[in-house]
């Protein structure tokens, strides 16, 4: 119990002592070395139990009381809120239902339930380990930078950084839980509070607009805690049992368990912002970056999608496996044609985000072991590129005062750092032969050999829409437009250190494809399904990570040192002689000017948003009715 109690207890202690220590040079310190613990305990909880998997049973009933507590604690904090701060009675009525729920149980029928294990530490919790540990140790150390240059640039917000580094540190503790709970009802405690704290990250501002998507964020995932709740006493009452290894036991063996199965997956969904629940997601985006770059990448949508994916093998053929195969392609389809509309880049980002969250889950309702494999796979890539991604647009905007891709003119002179960070993110999204992509490539395998043609073209297409909008992405960032001004002087060093980590974890990420597939993801795979295959064959997979080697290695070893060709900018008019101007009509001086197309009449986001709701809110509504009248037999 001793690493799982440090790696939860560490950022809890950081969240604690920041809160109170309010200093600049203290935060500082803390939120450093609080970042370092952690990540160094990720990396220690990896060597630990990789290829080890442990399952850990609490002595005693002190977890369960604390446990216990802590959901009232969540409760009354979340009552506060929508009862006496801002009047929202049914948000409020909500957390009263489950907190009832969860209260009765403990207090009746889960005294007669028996749990042999509390925690379970295989290698899915140890890869979400690391990521939640270090993706989300270098987003705490690139806010110390960002939120002082943030409350020097909005004056009129409150300076509350000490509670922002607090929830930020209290978010990573929960997840850390979260991900290594076998007992529903610690992970139902976890869950609830990453809810509370992606709702106080959002709200930060304390702007009319920040409140109301705080509110939004959590209604939704309040939803899916009721959802979450409903599912454990279904399950302790029916089955005598919390546990989820047994769920996914009383699963294989044919047990009618799918009422339960289908509450979780609803659960995931509001989680990993599925359609209709997509829109809590992007109203997060009016809260400071790191808080995009958290709730977006690695921790908040992330366990929506691993809750899913621990359910995969008892998924499927199913009613649950179904509704979860057709939301999470029609998430990934619609989110990807309403991202070409967007040049807002956290827009993007954000629909970049819910396509793919809807990709994983999609693969996760498959229920195969390549489908499972893929999930996985897309995690880990995802997590680490769109981070990246994340920071550097809130970098980018803050040197820019804009987020709006096309203001990103120029950048690749003006911020060269920068846009080499940019570069690589996106490569890591959607280039060949970047991990994401390969990704693709196993869940179209994975499609084919669980014969769901439709979803086979759902893939094609939803994949297909990427090189829209990340093409003109690149292709703003890399053009060429001289200017002496150098816009990198006011980022601050701590930046600087998350950016470059990031973009060196995305290539580092993806020429170890083969290694993480053969020493992580199969072995978990190998226990999960009592079986092993190769879902890409390796001699492909390490080609491919020599590809990744020569793209990185042959531009700095060719480019370095060589003079450069410098032509003069051929323009529509006469040159001013800056490459950035030009004569015009009647000797008017015209500015260069470079513009994408969106598409809004075709992928507008409003029409794209409508169709996703009506076609995943039916398919839930429909499911729905059809398990619970075969659970009740109605």
């Amino acid at each position: 119990m001793t690493l799982p109690a440090l790696l939860t207890g560490i950022p809890l202690a950081a969240a604690i002592l920041v809160f109170c220590l309010r200093g600049d040079g203290v935060r500082g310190v803390i939120v450093k070395l609080a970042a370092a613990l952690t990540m160094a305990l990720s990396i220690a909880t990896a060597v630990t139990f990789f290829g080890h998997p442990a399952f850990i049973k609490s002595s005693g009933t002190l977890l369960s009381t604390i446990v216990l507590a802590v959901d009232v604690l969540v409760a009354v904090a979340i009552l506060y809120y929508t009862l006496v701060k801002f009047k929202k009675i049914w948000i409020a009525v909500l957390e009263l239902v489950q907190l009832g729920l969860i209260m009765w149980f403990e207090q009746g029928p889960g005294h007669s339930v028996t749990v042999r294990s509390d925690l379970a530490i295989d290698n899915f919790a140890v890869i979400m380990i690391l990521i939640a540990g270090i993706i989300g140790s270098l987003i705490a150390v690139f806010s110390l930078g960002y939120m002082k240059e943030f409350q020097k640039e909005h004056p009129e917000v409150e300076d509350r950084r000490p509670f922002f580094f607090f929830v930020i540190f209290l978010f990573l503790s929960a997840m850390f839980g979260l991900v290594i709970s076998n007992n529903l009802l610690i992970m139902y405690t976890c869950w609830e509070i990453t809810s509370f704290c992606s709702f106080l990250l959002i709200g930060y501002t304390q702007t009319e607009e920040a409140i109301g998507n705080s509110f939004k964020a959590l209604w939704m995932n309040l939803l899916g805690g009721l959802a979450f709740a409903l599912a454990i006493v279904w399950l302790g009452t029916e089955y005598a049992t919390v546990e989820l290894s047994m769920l996914l036991n009383l699963g294989r063996s044919a047990q009618p368990v799918e009422l339960a199965v289908a509450l979780l997956v609803f659960c995931g969904f509001t989680k990993a912002a599925m359609m209709p629940f997509s829109g809590w997601l992007l109203g997060a985006m009016v809260a400071p970056t790191p808080t995009s770059a958290l709730l977006h990448s690695s921790t908040m949508v992330k366990a929506g999608v691993f809750l899913i994916i621990k359910l995969c093998p008892i998924l499927g053929n199913n009613h649950a496996g179904l509704m979860t195969m057709f939301i999470g392609g029609a998430t990934f389809l619609f989110a990807s044609f309403a991202a070409i509309s967007q040049s807002d880049g956290k827009k993007v980002l954000a629909y970049s985000t819910i396509s793919n969250l809807g990709l994983i889950v999609c693969c996760a309702g498959i229920g195969s072991y390549e489908a499972a494999w893929t999930a996985i796979m897309i995690v880990v890539f995802h997590a680490v590129a769109k981070s990246l991604m994340f920071l550097s647009v809130g970098t980018a905007e803050q040197q820019l005062g804009s987020r709006n891709i096309e203001r990103f003119d120029g950048i690749f002179c003006s911020m060269p750092g920068l846009s080499l960070c940019m570069i690589i993110g996106i490569c890591g999204m959607f280039l060949a032969p970047f991990g994401m992509l390969i990704s693709k490539w196993a869940a179209m395998k994975a499609f084919v050999d669980a014969g769901h043609s439709l979803l086979l073209l759902v893939l094609v297409f939803g994949s297909s829409t990427t090189l829209f909008y990340w093409t003109k992405w690149l292709g703003k960032i890399t053009a060429y437009i001289p200017t002496d001004k150098n816009r990198e002087e006011g980022i601050h060093g701590v930046q600087w250190l998350a950016l470059r980590s990031l973009s060196a974890l995305t290539i580092i990420t993806c020429i170890l494809f083969p290694l993480i597939s053969q020493s992580a993801v199969i072995p978990y795979l190998e226990v999960t399904y009592q079986t092993t295959m190769d879902v890409i064959d390796r001699s492909n997979l390490l080609i491919m990570s020599m590809m990744v080697i020569l793209l990185v290695v042959l531009p700095l070893r060719f480019g370095k040192g060589r003079k450069k060709k410098l032509v003069v900018t051929n323009l529509a008019g006469e040159n001013c002689g800056d490459n950035i101007s030009y004569r015009g009509v009647a000797g008017q001086t015209v500015p260069v000017s470079l513009r994408n197309w969106y598409m809004e009449a075709w992928f507008g986001e409003a029409r794209m948003k409508l169709f996703g709701f009506i076609l995943c809110g039916s398919c839930l509504l429909i499911e729905f009715a059809i398990i619970c009248g075969g659970v009740f037999h109605v």
